[in-house]
């Protein structure tokens, strides 16, 4: 039996993560409308506490987890430590005199409140000495409705506000605008919502290149393995690979086949330039963390299907995913950029070929569409018990590197 759960990280202003909102979903073969609110709640906290580890679904950031009445009456959120949880109260409980005791208990015990989808009505105001939270879906929510809210907590000024769904860059400038200190949902959905255009290669990681391109025999397993944790690295790598003096070159297909092009002459002399380019500057790391996991994800997809020779052709097709996000640049034209070869190419522009289908399942699971998903690992003809495995695996492997060259 597995346990499944979907995160969808929670930003603060300057784009940092701050925790995780975890989203149950009962399995491949099952869809959310069909388990109420209660057993949701339950099942989400069983499994992440029992099975997959807490501490894995949020690398050690806080979980925002939905709480109903009768969840909270039955103290749940006291299985969680006050240190690893965002208690939500769903906006479908009423507020009350059984809801307002069992809130102050909870912040007396030391933990975050937080009011979901919240729609202002004045009985709440009972509740703001003990929120420190108030989430705004600003899908659904007009801009005199988010004022009134904000009029209302201004004589409680411990309260931050969370603007959810915000889909636009406009809505998400709004939020700024009126003073929102958190965000959820706009930061992988459109490219213009990243700032950054430039990546910086992490220092430990261009520290340990040098070091192990500093003997006479290189050991290239070991060194592609450093790149293949670094997306900064991998772009880079590409990128100078396709340079003129390597336009009569071999297209590209692995991390591996980018550095035997290369020669390791040409790979000491681009990493003694880069080290010594290298400026400061904030790289979106949740970006990162989310394209190493879609890189070692799609690994394992073509590692359990067997139909590739290379399967670091999946991984490279995985990692360069969202290189459109993270530049804030169109895909076709990140691809004009990079030596890549045809299928990966075609994969990321037509979502078309067998790496877009295993992109394609990938991004089911990111989303937790266990139907979808089980539709496309039913086409492909892959194990269902292996691909949950392959997931899980892919988010530790993904905060392990993170974790080794820095958030």
């Amino acid at each position: 039996m597995y346990f499944y759960a979907a995160r969808q990280p929670i930003l603060d202003k300057e784009k940092k993560l701050i925790g995780y909102e975890l989203l149950f979903r009962d399995g491949v073969d099952n869809v959310f409308p069909d388990i109420d609110g209660d057993e949701a709640t339950s099942r989400l906290i069983e499994g992440s506490q029992f099975n997959f580890g807490l501490e894995d679904l949020t690398d050690n950031k806080p979980a925002f987890i939905n709480f109903t009445l009768d969840t909270l009456q039955k103290g749940y959120p006291l299985l969680l430590g006050k240190d690893h949880v965002v208690v939500e109260i769903l906006e479908t409980i009423q507020p009350g005199k059984r809801l307002l005791a069992l809130v102050k208990d909870l912040k007396e015990k030391g933990y975050t409140l937080a009011l979901d989808d919240y729609i202002h009505q004045p009985v709440w105001r009972h509740f703001y000495p003990f929120i420190d939270i108030i989430k705004i879906d600003f899908l659904s929510s007009e801009a005199e409705s988010i004022k009134e809210v904000i009029e209302a907590i201004k004589p409680f000024p411990h309260i931050k506000l969370l603007a959810e769904k915000v889909e636009t860059h406009e809505k998400y400038q709004l939020a700024l605008d009126l003073g929102f200190s958190y965000f959820q949902g706009f930061f992988f959905s459109k490219p213009e919502m990243v700032q950054s255009k430039t990546l910086p290669p992490s220092e430990m990681a261009l520290a340990e290149l040098l070091y192990e391109t500093s003997s006479v025999d290189l050991n290239l397993k070991k060194i592609t393995e450093v790149f293949e944790r670094d997306v900064n690295l991998s772009y880079k790598l590409l990128r100078y690979s396709n340079s003129a003096a390597f336009k009569r070159r071999a297209e590209i297909s692995t991390i591996k086949q980018a550095l035997i092009v290369l020669g390791s002459e040409e790979i000491k002399r681009f990493l003694s330039l880069l080290f010594a380019a290298q400026v400061a500057a904030d790289k979106p790391a949740e970006l990162i963390r989310l394209s190493l996991t879609r890189a070692r994800f799609a690994e394992l997809l073509a590692i359990s299907h067997g139909k590739f020779r290379d399967t670091g052709m999946a991984f490279l097709t995985g990692m360069m995913s969202l290189m459109d996000a993270i530049l804030d640049e169109e895909m076709s034209s990140v691809m004009n950029k990079l030596p890549l070869a045809n299928d990966i190419k075609v994969a990321l522009l037509k979502d078309e070929g067998l790496l877009a289908s295993y992109l394609r399942l990938v991004k089911q699971y990111e989303q937790a569409n266990w139907q979808n998903a089980n539709e496309i690992q039913q086409a492909l003809g892959l194990k269902p018990e292996e691909v949950p495995d392959a997931y899980h695996d892919a988010v530790n492997w993904a905060n392990e590197q993170m974790a080794v060259f820095g958030d």
